[in-house]
């Protein structure tokens, strides 16, 4: 073990210490909760490798035990569905509209806690508690009984219907009561979460540093691990709590508040004083705005709200999507954060030239996901960051957003970090890079990295479809010379693909096969193929629409898209001064329209595309956020009924269709007031 490894251990320690004290004793954090749970990773991971960097002061952290197969599964009779997650105002009001559209009414809703713990659903049978089960994969999880009987504010026996009856009364619940009476109701159950109080968790650390025992790194993972031991003692000493959200019985019950307050007759220990029952959604928002600033203070960890449609009728009208139900949604708190090493920057070649550079990171888990590398964009991401080599970061991953490195923690910067600086020439074929503006880039076009790229769009599903072509298979046709652009593919034989390794005669025969039969290529896509700069797979149908019906093959597209000037492409409302001119340069340049030719003399034909009908002509869609199903199955069905795909919100947009978290695209249609619709809405169009 070098001095470096000790140095980075001592580091870690004393900056944990500090945020620790910081948070337990002045109750000032100055880091988030995953940047600490991040920095004691790392040192936990260092003192496993290196035995002897063992010290019990050090501040390291023992996480709770795995699921075990000990335990037996347990079948949910319904599914325990997760939520889907909105993480804006903008993500918040455009659920609300969705549902406001599929039931033309206005709601109420129930907003409470979402809990930082572990999910549980408890089975009364004939008032006992005969079941306690983890929410698993939502369908079948662990049967945990034994543990769940442990925790005291689990009631083990469920009040008689006279006492329930009693307390019913103090809620004014007359047709609950009513339905109870009417009804022999043998099974109730109960989900909610596990938790551990901060107050529990902080004794249980003092209790592990006095014994001389690593401390925990949060109440969830404490929560988690001890329910899922084999030995309920442990769980017993770990004073957890539950606290309920959900009754999946029917007792009569039209609101979802009214739930709450039957639960806490039930014997339950409940927070309904603390939820709130808002009028509309901006009640929602104060809401969220008030507890995300006293989070801090609370007794237990939340990372968000819950908000519920109260109606119970409403509700279940409004059904279930794919991850969970429609009328509920989970309000999250701000992004989630994690601390890596920059191991490394390396500089990758794209299709167009442009090199960007890209930080290779010891690999951290953040947002559920293990990540190990960040694009850095530009050479001024890296000047701004003030980032070198060996450096300390903040990665953020909010949602599904790529991972990006916002901050260099310099106090952790060591003698040897270094600087990052752009190659002169380019990486992989040694030409002098040109700089444009903040981009560097390869002038090149025979770059090894850029034909490789090349060759690889050109035959994408996007593209020709060449299947069974795969991206290995274009990179050993190169290195062994077989082909040097990608019309070089339509001369290949059995006889060059059967030497290759791994290849029989078969998969080379079906290799040709799929070649020769891509000749036959919409146009939209052929020129999509080409991957002119600018020009992606919705510029590419725009173009297509603008050519006459005898363009039929490559020398037609020649002659056409010569005749054109950058004045025509630029008249095109969506393309601009910077794509018309790539389009126009592209088509003037002497080396592509060799290619061209080339592919021309191997028999490359347009076909046009047959329309299911043309419901959608000279109309122009654009889609954004997340949908049902895919953007292209969408955007297929668009082009199938004649109409358009546009890239960008613009003033002769037809319809913007909006899924979840639609972003900025959704504030910039309504300013220029284009029609917003759903995915219900657009299919209407279209049947």
């Amino acid at each position: 073990m070098n001095q470096e490894i000790k140095q980075r251990a001592e580091k870690l320690k004393q900056e944990i210490q500090k945020h620790n004290y910081n948070y337990y004793v002045l109750d000032s954090p100055t880091v988030s909760d995953e940047m600490w749970d991040s920095l004691m990773r790392e040192l936990i991971q260092l003192e496993s490798k290196y035995p002897e960097l063992y010290d019990p002061n050090s501040p390291t952290q023992r996480v709770g035990g795995e699921p075990l197969k000990a335990f037996k599964k347990h079948t949910h009779l319904i599914r325990m569905a997760s939520l889907d997650d909105k993480k804006t105002k903008e993500d918040v009001i455009e659920w609300e509209k969705r549902n406001k559209n599929l039931l033309n009414k206005d709601f109420q809703y129930y907003t409470e806690y979402k809990y930082d713990g572990l999910s549980l659903a408890l089975i009364y049978e004939n008032n006992q508690l005969t079941v306690a089960a983890t929410r698993g994969n939502g369908k079948i999880g662990e049967n945990v009984t034994e543990n769940a009987r442990t925790i005291k504010t689990i009631p083990l026996v469920l009040p008689s219907k006279n006492d329930l009856i009693k307390k019913l009364k103090e809620f004014n619940l007359d047709h609950v009561i009513q339905y109870i009476e009417k009804n022999n109701i043998h099974k109730i159950e109960i989900r909610g979460e596990i938790v551990l109080t901060k107050k529990e968790f902080i004794k249980l650390n003092k209790i592990q540093e006095k014994e001389n025992k690593p401390i925990y790194a949060n109440p969830r993972n404490v929560a988690a691990g001890s329910i899922r031991q084999l030995n309920s003692k442990i769980t017993a000493s770990r004073k957890l709590s539950f606290y309920p959200w959900s009754m999946i019985t029917n007792l009569g019950q039209k609101t979802h508040s009214e739930e709450h307050l039957i639960i806490e007759a039930l014997g339950f220990k409940s927070n309904y004083a603390i939820n709130k029952i808002c009028n509309n959604i901006q009640e929602v928002f104060d809401f969220y705005e008030k507890i995300n600033k006293q989070r801090d203070k609370l007794d237990y960890e939340i990372d968000g709200l819950v908000v519920r449609i109260n109606n119970n009728q409403d509700y279940q009208e409004l059904g279930d999507v794919a991850k969970g139900p429609r009328g509920a949604m989970a309000y999250k708190f701000p992004a989630k954060e994690a601390v890596t090493i920059v191991e490394d920057i390396k500089v990758q070649v794209g299709r167009t030239g442009i090199l960007t550079p890209v930080a290779f990171l010891k690999p951290v888990v953040v947002g559920g996901v293990t990540v190990s590398r960040s694009t850095l964009h530009n050479k001024e991401e890296i000047k701004r960051l003030d980032l070198k080599i060996n450096d300390t970061v903040v990665l953020i991953r909010s949602g599904d957003v790529i991972p990006k490195i916002t901050k260099v923690l310099k106090e952790f910067r060591t003698n040897n970090a270094k600087e990052f600086k752009m190659p002169k020439t380019c990486p992989e074929c040694n030409t002098p890079v040109v700089v444009e503006d903040i981009l560097v880039k390869c002038p090149n076009p025979s770059c090894p990295a850029r034909t490789s790229q090349q060759i690889k769009h050109f035959i994408s599903k996007k593209g020709f479809d060449m299947k069974g072509v795969g991206f290995k298979l274009i990179e050993k046709l190169l290195d062994l010379g077989l082909i040097v652009d990608f019309s070089d593919l339509f001369s290949l034989t059995k006889g060059d693909i059967q030497p290759l390794e791994r290849q029989g005669e078969k998969s080379a025969e079906n290799i040709i096969n799929a070649i020769q039969n891509s000749k036959k290529i919409e146009l939209s896509k052929f020129i999509f193929s080409l991957g002119i700069p600018l020009i992606g797979e919705d510029a590419s149908v725009v173009i297509s629409q603008h050519l006459s019906s005898k363009v039929q093959s490559p020398r037609d597209l020649i002659k056409e898209m010569r005749n054109k000037s950058i004045d025509y492409w630029n008249s095109i409302y969506d393309f601009g001064h910077k794509v018309s001119s790539q389009i126009y340069e592209y088509f003037h340049n002497d080396k592509n329209i060799e290619l061209l030719n080339k592919l021309d003399s191997h028999g490359i034909k347009f076909i046009q595309k047959e329309l299911s009908s043309t419901k959608l002509k000279n109309q122009s869609f654009l889609f954004t956020g997340t949908l049902s199903k895919s953007r292209e199955y969408y955007q297929d069905i668009v082009k199938d009924n004649g109409g358009t795909i546009k890239n960008s919100i613009v003033k002769d947009l037809s319809y913007l269709v909006v899924g979840d978290s639609p972003g900025s695209k959704l504030e910039k249609a309504k300013k220029l007031n284009i029609p917003i619709i759903d995915e219900n809405e657009f299919l209407k169009l279209v049947k």
